[in-house]
């Protein structure tokens, strides 16, 4: 049967290919996040404007079409706090099966900026990597997975 239907994928025009991967791939969002700890191992959190509960979390956003990750997370900072970052590294990729969502995590640091609340985020702070606040729980997790491998 595999083999059957691969004979029909090859004699398909690219258009149709196109489409029919369209439809019938999974479809995942990326997402970029900033990972920010200050000279004490304290860890930049901001608190959401868009969430009921667990307001508390990493500062993040999502990947434009044809855009530079490293670029992304940079933007999405600047945008979203007024602080521009400097990407150091790549941390991890985390794939999150339920939401079709993949996040590309990078440890940065601020070069410069000064906090301005936005539509998104409307405080942001340090926290001790042991007394976090209350937010997602994949997002402490992931927060308590990177202190200890990193």
């Amino acid at each position: 049967m595999k083999s059957f239907l691969l004979k029909i994928w090859k004699a398909l025009p690219l258009t149709l290919k196109i489409f029919f991967s369209h439809l019938l791939r999974p479809k995942y969002m990326v997402a970029v996040a900033a990972i920010i700890f200050d000279e004490n191992g304290k860890i930049l959190l901001g608190k959401h404007t868009y969430r009921k509960c667990c307001s508390w979390g990493i500062l993040a956003g999502n990947l434009e079409y044809d855009e530079d990750p490293e670029a992304a997370i940079v933007r999405e900072v600047k945008e979203e706090t007024g602080i521009r970052i400097e990407v150091q590294s790549l941390l991890k990729a985390v794939s999150a099966k339920e939401d079709h969502h993949i996040s590309l995590i990078y440890a940065c640091k601020i070069v410069g900026g000064v906090f301005l609340p936005s539509t998104e985020i409307s405080e942001i702070e340090y926290f001790s990597p042991d007394e976090l606040p209350n937010m997602l729980s994949t997002e402490k997790a992931l927060i308590q997975e990177l202190i200890t491998e990193y």
